[in-house]
């Protein structure tokens, strides 16, 4: 039996907002194993992205357990807890979230920068690495506005990269793609799932949750069901029937 790389028992999230309580989260208990695929799915407000950000170390649960890689994330500091989330976490979201007038490169070298173990050139290395994985590398030297929407996602696929994490968080991050682009990102995580590394996926798109060899469906601060994809399909063979250009469409 693989090892969970992440565990949550119990898990509770409760905002308040004035006198109001709003549960988001109501006794989660999951488990995802290491060198999983697991598609995190539900409608707006099913607690899926509350539980994203918990996963991510951006939120703490009201009560429950939440262990990553076998660590207590509860137990941490401040310090801590930001070492552990650069060190064993990669993020990719929705708006990509590069910064402007600033190359994919030194986007993906950002992380590198925070955990002050790499020379320049090592970051310099490491971050072209990165690149090459997602096929940019002879788009290094070009500023976000000069790529492309699902060139800009490579790059931000790229820099949750860089830092060799175990686990790769992706919030939505086909959202604001067209059909193809996002196929062919989906690809990515796939063939980085291939090499070992856990995905989890936020998307509300059953097309793209059927790429992942978990669904786990959310409802109501619950988890509903989930469900093993068994045939999963591989995205490049879906790549042939979707029209290259969105007006091709009718």
């Amino acid at each position: 039996m693989a090892q969970s790389i992440i565990a949550v028992k119990h898990l509770v999230k409760i905002y308040k907002m004035g006198d109001i309580e709003v549960h988001a989260l109501r006794g989660i208990n999951l488990d995802i194993e290491q060198g999983e695929f697991a598609a995190i799915m539900g409608a707006s407000g099913s607690g899926k992205s509350t539980f994203m950000n918990i996963l991510g170390c951006l939120d703490i649960p009201t009560s429950g357990e939440y262990l990553l890689d076998g660590v207590d994330v509860a137990r941490l500091d401040k310090d801590e807890l930001a070492r552990l989330r650069n060190k064993k976490l990669g993020f990719v979201f929705q708006a990509f979230n590069l910064l402007p007038r600033t190359t994919a490169l030194e986007n993906v070298e950002l992380p590198l920068l925070y955990s002050n173990n790499h020379s320049s050139t090592q970051r310099r290395e490491k971050a072209m690495e990165a690149l090459a994985a997602v096929g940019l590398a002879d788009r290094a030297g070009h500023y976000s506005n000069q790529l492309s929407g699902g060139q800009q996602q490579r790059v931000a696929i790229a820099r949750s990269l860089v830092n060799d994490p175990v686990v790769i968080l992706a919030d939505e991050p086909t959202g604001n793609l067209d059909t193809r682009t996002s196929v062919e990102v989906i690809e990515i995580f796939q063939k980085l799932n291939e090499k070992g590394i856990t995905v989890v996926l936020v998307t509300h798109e059953t097309d793209i949750a059927q790429f992942a060899t978990r669904n786990i469906v959310f409802r109501d601060g619950k988890v509903s069901k989930m469900i093993q994809v068994e045939n999963r399909k591989l995205a490049s063979e879906e790549l042939p029937k979707i029209p290259v250009a969105m007006d091709e469409v009718e």
